[in-house]
């Protein structure tokens, strides 16, 4: 790929599926789990870590499915 000059654009196209998909797990994860603007004002603390929780999932996901493969 390196030599047919495609490696920068497959890298790029990789690179926006793999923010698309981590933005896309961690919406719906904080919907599915309750994680809402109200708990934000109410317990910063506990949304924080909870937000940490899934993101951190989400990445695993994001690197077991396109990047690791």
């Amino acid at each position: 790929m390196l030599m047919d000059n495609t490696l920068h654009s497959y890298l790029a196209d990789i690179n926006e599926h793999a923010e698309d998909m981590f933005f896309r797990l961690v919406k719906d994860m904080a919907k599915s789990e309750g994680i809402t603007e109200q708990l934000k004002a109410e317990n910063q603390m506990l949304w924080v870590q909870e937000m940490n929780n899934i993101r951190n999932r989400a990445m695993e996901i994001v690197n077991s499915e396109l990047i690791y493969v």
